[in-house]
Protein backbone atom coordinates (compact mmCIF):
# COMPACT_ATOMS: atom_id res chain seq x y z
CA UNK A 1 0.00 0.00 0.00
CA UNK A 2 1.22 3.38 -0.98
CA UNK A 3 1.45 6.35 1.61
CA UNK A 4 -1.69 7.00 3.44
CA UNK A 5 -3.05 9.86 5.82
CA UNK A 6 -5.31 7.44 7.52
CA UNK A 7 -2.52 7.13 10.76
CA UNK A 8 0.80 7.55 11.63
CA UNK A 9 0.17 3.67 13.25
CA UNK A 10 0.23 3.04 9.23
CA UNK A 11 4.03 4.08 8.61
CA UNK A 12 6.81 1.75 8.82
CA UNK A 13 9.46 1.74 11.40
CA UNK A 14 12.10 4.18 10.94
CA UNK A 15 15.61 2.53 10.08
CA UNK A 16 17.06 3.83 13.10
CA UNK A 17 14.82 1.67 14.84
CA UNK A 18 15.12 -1.51 12.57
CA UNK A 19 18.90 -1.48 12.89
CA UNK A 20 18.41 -1.25 17.09
CA UNK A 21 16.29 -4.26 16.96
CA UNK A 22 18.90 -6.24 14.88
CA UNK A 23 22.00 -5.09 16.89
CA UNK A 24 20.17 -6.13 19.65
CA UNK A 25 19.22 -9.35 18.25
CA UNK A 26 22.97 -10.54 18.94
CA UNK A 27 23.33 -13.36 21.47
CA UNK A 28 21.92 -14.30 24.83
CA UNK A 29 20.78 -12.07 27.39
CA UNK A 30 18.76 -12.17 30.42
CA UNK A 31 15.11 -11.64 29.93
CA UNK A 32 12.03 -9.11 31.30
CA UNK A 33 14.09 -6.12 30.86
CA UNK A 34 17.85 -7.25 32.96
CA UNK A 35 19.73 -6.12 29.91
CA UNK A 36 21.67 -3.31 28.54
CA UNK A 37 19.41 -2.47 25.86
CA UNK A 38 16.70 -1.83 28.09
CA UNK A 39 18.67 0.40 30.67
CA UNK A 40 19.89 2.31 27.52
CA UNK A 41 16.66 2.82 26.65
CA UNK A 42 15.25 3.67 30.25
CA UNK A 43 18.34 6.30 30.10
CA UNK A 44 17.01 7.68 26.87
CA UNK A 45 13.52 8.22 28.16
CA UNK A 46 14.73 9.51 31.41
CA UNK A 47 16.79 12.03 29.56
CA UNK A 48 13.81 13.80 28.35
CA UNK A 49 11.65 13.85 31.68
CA UNK A 50 14.46 13.69 33.96
CA UNK A 51 16.97 11.09 35.86
CA UNK A 52 14.63 10.67 39.09
CA UNK A 53 11.75 9.21 36.73
CA UNK A 54 11.18 5.74 37.12
CA UNK A 55 10.45 4.38 33.25
CA UNK A 56 9.11 1.29 32.57
CA UNK A 57 8.57 -0.29 28.85
CA UNK A 58 5.36 -1.90 27.51
CA UNK A 59 3.66 -3.05 24.57
CA UNK A 60 1.45 0.10 23.29
CA UNK A 61 0.08 3.04 24.43
CA UNK A 62 -3.62 1.55 25.49
CA UNK A 63 -1.31 -0.93 28.02
CA UNK A 64 0.59 2.43 28.72
CA UNK A 65 -2.61 3.97 29.37
CA UNK A 66 -4.39 1.43 31.24
CA UNK A 67 -1.46 -0.34 33.61
CA UNK A 68 -0.57 3.17 34.28
CA UNK A 69 -4.10 4.38 35.56
CA UNK A 70 -4.54 1.28 37.36
CA UNK A 71 -1.66 2.04 39.55
CA UNK A 72 -3.43 5.43 40.65
CA UNK A 73 -7.04 4.05 41.40
CA UNK A 74 -8.80 2.67 43.65
CA UNK A 75 -12.64 1.40 43.77
CA UNK A 76 -14.98 4.22 43.27
CA UNK A 77 -12.93 6.19 41.57
CA UNK A 78 -12.84 8.05 38.03
CA UNK A 79 -10.89 9.32 35.32
CA UNK A 80 -11.77 12.17 34.02
CA UNK A 81 -10.79 13.39 30.54
CA UNK A 82 -12.11 15.11 27.05
CA UNK A 83 -15.15 13.18 25.70
CA UNK A 84 -13.02 12.68 22.70
CA UNK A 85 -10.09 11.35 24.76
CA UNK A 86 -8.71 8.00 23.48
CA UNK A 87 -9.09 6.36 27.14
CA UNK A 88 -12.71 7.82 26.66
CA UNK A 89 -13.66 6.50 23.17
CA UNK A 90 -11.07 4.72 21.32
CA UNK A 91 -9.61 1.81 23.77
CA UNK A 92 -12.71 -1.05 23.94
CA UNK A 93 -13.34 0.20 27.57
CA UNK A 94 -9.80 -1.15 28.82
CA UNK A 95 -9.48 1.72 31.28
CA UNK A 96 -13.22 0.24 32.96
CA UNK A 97 -12.12 -3.27 32.45
CA UNK A 98 -8.40 -3.05 33.53
CA UNK A 99 -8.48 -0.13 36.67
CA UNK A 100 -12.08 -1.32 37.26
CA UNK A 101 -12.97 2.37 37.79
CA UNK A 102 -15.22 4.60 35.23
CA UNK A 103 -13.81 6.98 32.92
CA UNK A 104 -15.73 10.35 32.70
CA UNK A 105 -15.69 12.12 29.52
CA UNK A 106 -16.27 15.61 29.67
CA UNK A 107 -16.98 17.51 26.34
CA UNK A 108 -14.78 20.28 24.74
CA UNK A 109 -15.09 22.81 22.41
CA UNK A 110 -11.64 22.01 20.74
CA UNK A 111 -10.70 18.48 22.19
CA UNK A 112 -8.39 19.80 25.68
CA UNK A 113 -9.16 19.63 29.14
CA UNK A 114 -9.41 22.92 31.00
CA UNK A 115 -10.20 23.57 34.49
CA UNK A 116 -13.37 24.85 34.39
CA UNK A 117 -14.46 22.02 32.83
CA UNK A 118 -13.34 19.48 35.89
CA UNK A 119 -14.39 21.90 38.83
CA UNK A 120 -18.21 20.98 38.31
CA UNK A 121 -17.17 17.21 39.18
CA UNK A 122 -15.43 18.11 42.48
CA UNK A 123 -18.82 18.37 44.26
CA UNK A 124 -18.57 14.46 44.40
CA UNK A 125 -15.54 14.16 46.49
CA UNK A 126 -16.99 12.48 49.70
CA UNK A 127 -19.95 11.02 48.69
CA UNK A 128 -20.39 8.16 48.89
CA UNK A 129 -22.77 7.27 46.18
CA UNK A 130 -20.67 8.90 43.32
CA UNK A 131 -17.83 7.94 42.02
CA UNK A 132 -14.72 10.15 43.51
CA UNK A 133 -12.48 11.61 40.64
CA UNK A 134 -8.55 10.89 40.82
CA UNK A 135 -6.83 11.03 37.86
CA UNK A 136 -7.52 13.79 35.07
CA UNK A 137 -6.21 12.58 31.98
CA UNK A 138 -5.28 14.64 28.94
CA UNK A 139 -3.88 13.79 25.54
CA UNK A 140 -0.94 15.14 24.72
CA UNK A 141 -1.18 16.31 21.14
CA UNK A 142 -4.99 16.13 21.85
CA UNK A 143 -7.53 13.89 19.61
CA UNK A 144 -8.77 17.02 17.48
CA UNK A 145 -4.73 17.73 16.56
CA UNK A 146 -4.66 20.58 18.95
CA UNK A 147 -1.38 20.56 21.83
CA UNK A 148 -1.53 21.85 25.64
CA UNK A 149 1.02 24.48 26.37
CA UNK A 150 2.95 24.14 29.46
CA UNK A 151 0.95 26.89 31.40
CA UNK A 152 -2.15 24.98 30.43
CA UNK A 153 -0.79 21.77 31.50
CA UNK A 154 0.03 23.58 35.05
CA UNK A 155 -3.20 24.47 35.39
CA UNK A 156 -4.54 20.91 35.44
CA UNK A 157 -2.27 20.00 37.59
CA UNK A 158 -2.28 22.45 39.83
CA UNK A 159 -6.11 21.52 40.53
CA UNK A 160 -5.59 18.00 40.62
CA UNK A 161 -3.30 18.11 43.62
CA UNK A 162 -5.07 20.98 45.03
CA UNK A 163 -7.92 18.06 45.80
CA UNK A 164 -6.14 15.29 46.11
CA UNK A 165 -5.68 14.18 42.31
CA UNK A 166 -3.42 13.35 39.82
CA UNK A 167 -2.56 14.37 36.45
CA UNK A 168 -2.07 11.49 33.63
CA UNK A 169 -0.93 12.69 30.29
CA UNK A 170 -1.56 10.37 27.07
CA UNK A 171 1.76 10.93 25.12
CA UNK A 172 1.02 8.96 22.14
CA UNK A 173 2.36 11.88 20.21
CA UNK A 174 4.47 13.39 22.46
CA UNK A 175 7.24 13.78 20.06
CA UNK A 176 5.33 16.05 17.21
CA UNK A 177 3.73 18.05 20.53
CA UNK A 178 7.21 18.86 21.48
CA UNK A 179 8.54 19.83 17.82
CA UNK A 180 4.81 22.01 17.34
CA UNK A 181 5.82 23.75 20.46
CA UNK A 182 9.86 24.19 20.19
CA UNK A 183 10.04 23.12 23.91
CA UNK A 184 11.90 20.08 25.61
CA UNK A 185 9.33 17.46 26.51
CA UNK A 186 9.85 17.99 30.12
CA UNK A 187 8.66 21.35 29.99
CA UNK A 188 4.98 20.42 29.41
CA UNK A 189 5.43 17.63 31.18
CA UNK A 190 8.07 16.66 34.50
CA UNK A 191 8.26 20.15 34.72
CA UNK A 192 4.48 20.89 34.36
CA UNK A 193 3.54 18.94 37.09
CA UNK A 194 2.62 15.82 35.00
CA UNK A 195 2.34 12.83 37.49
CA UNK A 196 2.85 9.56 35.16
CA UNK A 197 3.29 10.03 31.51
CA UNK A 198 2.18 7.58 28.89
CA UNK A 199 5.75 8.06 26.27
CA UNK A 200 4.76 7.38 22.89
CA UNK A 201 7.27 5.34 20.54
CA UNK A 202 4.99 3.78 17.62
CA UNK A 203 3.59 6.68 16.46
CA UNK A 204 7.07 8.32 16.19
CA UNK A 205 8.76 5.55 13.75
CA UNK A 206 9.20 2.70 16.10
CA UNK A 207 8.75 -1.08 15.10
CA UNK A 208 6.77 -1.24 18.89
CA UNK A 209 6.80 -0.33 22.25
CA UNK A 210 5.95 2.97 24.51
CA UNK A 211 6.86 3.48 28.05
CA UNK A 212 4.68 4.52 31.21
CA UNK A 213 7.08 7.47 33.12
CA UNK A 214 6.28 7.91 36.88
CA UNK A 215 7.38 11.59 37.25
CA UNK A 216 6.18 12.15 40.69
CA UNK A 217 8.42 9.96 43.41
CA UNK A 218 6.22 7.01 44.90
CA UNK A 219 3.65 6.61 42.79
CA UNK A 220 5.84 3.61 41.42
CA UNK A 221 5.61 1.65 43.81
CA UNK A 222 2.87 -0.95 42.34
CA UNK A 223 3.56 -0.71 38.80
CA UNK A 224 5.96 -3.78 38.43
CA UNK A 225 2.77 -5.80 39.35
CA UNK A 226 0.47 -3.65 37.57
CA UNK A 227 2.57 -4.48 34.06
CA UNK A 228 2.67 -8.24 34.55
CA UNK A 229 -0.61 -8.41 35.74
CA UNK A 230 -2.19 -6.35 32.44
CA UNK A 231 -0.24 -8.83 30.11
CA UNK A 232 2.58 -5.09 29.48
CA UNK A 233 5.80 -7.19 30.63
CA UNK A 234 7.75 -7.91 27.31
CA UNK A 235 10.17 -10.89 28.33
CA UNK A 236 12.45 -9.61 25.36
CA UNK A 237 12.24 -6.09 26.65
CA UNK A 238 15.41 -5.28 25.15
CA UNK A 239 13.83 -5.35 21.65
CA UNK A 240 11.73 -2.00 22.81
CA UNK A 241 14.50 -0.93 24.99
CA UNK A 242 17.00 -0.71 21.64
CA UNK A 243 14.65 1.49 20.18
CA UNK A 244 14.03 4.11 22.58
CA UNK A 245 17.62 3.82 22.73
CA UNK A 246 18.42 4.54 18.96
CA UNK A 247 15.89 6.99 18.59
CA UNK A 248 15.07 9.13 21.98
CA UNK A 249 18.83 8.76 22.59
CA UNK A 250 19.58 11.03 19.49
CA UNK A 251 18.23 13.69 17.66
CA UNK A 252 16.24 10.91 15.57
CA UNK A 253 12.82 11.60 17.10
CA UNK A 254 12.99 15.28 16.61
CA UNK A 255 13.76 14.47 12.86
CA UNK A 256 10.74 12.31 12.41
CA UNK A 257 8.10 14.50 14.40
CA UNK A 258 9.35 17.69 12.74
CA UNK A 259 8.91 16.11 9.12
CA UNK A 260 5.37 15.12 9.91
CA UNK A 261 4.18 18.42 11.76
CA UNK A 262 6.33 20.25 8.72
CA UNK A 263 3.79 18.02 5.77
CA UNK A 264 0.55 18.38 7.92
CA UNK A 265 1.39 22.19 7.96
CA UNK A 266 2.07 21.96 4.10
CA UNK A 267 -1.14 19.81 4.07
CA UNK A 268 -3.47 22.27 6.00
CA UNK A 269 -2.44 25.22 4.06
CA UNK A 270 -3.14 23.59 0.35
CA UNK A 271 -6.57 22.52 1.45
CA UNK A 272 -6.67 25.73 2.62
CA UNK A 273 -5.79 27.51 -0.27
CA UNK A 274 -8.46 24.66 -2.45
CA UNK A 275 -10.95 26.57 -0.34
CA UNK A 276 -11.11 23.66 2.24
CA UNK A 277 -12.78 24.79 5.91
CA UNK A 278 -10.20 23.14 8.84
CA UNK A 279 -12.61 22.25 12.15
CA UNK A 280 -9.35 23.17 13.93
CA UNK A 281 -6.69 24.68 13.84
CA UNK A 282 -3.63 22.42 12.43
CA UNK A 283 -0.92 22.62 15.36
CA UNK A 284 0.95 18.96 14.92
CA UNK A 285 0.92 16.23 12.42
CA UNK A 286 -2.97 16.03 12.01
CA UNK A 287 -4.96 18.14 9.81
CA UNK A 288 -9.17 18.05 10.25
CA UNK A 289 -11.27 19.12 7.49
CA UNK A 290 -14.84 19.79 6.45
CA UNK A 291 -15.85 17.82 3.66
CA UNK A 292 -19.50 16.95 1.99
CA UNK A 293 -19.79 13.61 2.06
CA UNK A 294 -19.69 13.56 -1.70
CA UNK A 295 -16.20 14.91 -1.99
CA UNK A 296 -14.93 12.79 0.79
CA UNK A 297 -15.56 9.98 -1.14
CA UNK A 298 -14.42 11.51 -4.30
CA UNK A 299 -10.95 12.40 -2.10
CA UNK A 300 -11.05 9.36 -0.99
CA UNK A 301 -9.97 8.01 -4.06
CA UNK A 302 -6.53 9.40 -4.06
CA UNK A 303 -5.72 7.76 -1.11
CA UNK A 304 -6.84 6.58 2.29
CA UNK A 305 -8.43 8.48 5.52
CA UNK A 306 -10.52 7.98 8.50
CA UNK A 307 -14.05 10.62 8.90
CA UNK A 308 -14.16 11.83 12.07
CA UNK A 309 -17.56 12.52 12.94
CA UNK A 310 -20.38 14.62 11.42
CA UNK A 311 -21.08 18.67 11.77
CA UNK A 312 -24.22 19.30 9.90
CA UNK A 313 -24.57 18.26 6.64
CA UNK A 314 -20.62 18.21 6.61
CA UNK A 315 -18.53 15.25 8.02
CA UNK A 316 -15.19 16.21 9.33
CA UNK A 317 -12.36 14.26 8.42
CA UNK A 318 -8.91 13.43 9.83
CA UNK A 319 -5.68 13.62 7.20
CA UNK A 320 -2.42 12.26 9.19
CA UNK A 321 1.43 12.82 8.77
CA UNK A 322 4.18 10.53 9.38
CA UNK A 323 7.57 10.60 9.68
CA UNK A 324 7.69 9.40 6.03
CA UNK A 325 5.09 11.44 4.71
CA UNK A 326 6.75 13.33 1.22
CA UNK A 327 6.28 16.39 -0.28
CA UNK A 328 4.87 14.60 -3.00
CA UNK A 329 2.17 12.75 -1.18
CA UNK A 330 1.25 16.22 -0.09
CA UNK A 331 0.78 17.81 -3.11
CA UNK A 332 -0.74 14.89 -5.20
CA UNK A 333 -3.56 14.98 -2.45
CA UNK A 334 -4.35 19.05 -2.57
CA UNK A 335 -4.19 18.62 -6.35
CA UNK A 336 -7.03 16.01 -5.96
CA UNK A 337 -9.17 18.39 -3.62
CA UNK A 338 -10.79 20.97 -6.47
CA UNK A 339 -12.00 17.91 -8.12
CA UNK A 340 -13.26 16.37 -5.44
CA UNK A 341 -14.89 19.43 -3.85
CA UNK A 342 -16.35 20.48 -7.80
CA UNK A 343 -17.78 16.65 -8.32
CA UNK A 344 -15.60 16.47 -11.11
CA UNK A 345 -13.48 13.11 -12.02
Amino acid sequence: MSRTFASDNNSGAHPAALIAITEANDGHFHAYGDDPWTARGIRAVRSHVGAHADVFFVFNGTGANVTSLSSLMGSGDCVVAPATAHVATDECGAPERFTGCKVVGVPTADGKLRPADVEPLLAAHGNMHHVQPRVISISQVAETGTVYTPDEVRALADLAHANGMYLHMDGARLANAAVALDLPIAAFTTDAGVDVLSFGGTKNGLLFGEAVCFLTPGLADRFLYERKSGGQLASKMRYVGAQFAAVYGSSVWCEMAGNANAMAARLAAGARSAGVELAWEAQANEVFALLSPEAMERLRATTDFYDWEPRGDRVIVRWVCSWDTTDEDVDRFIAAIPAAMEGRS
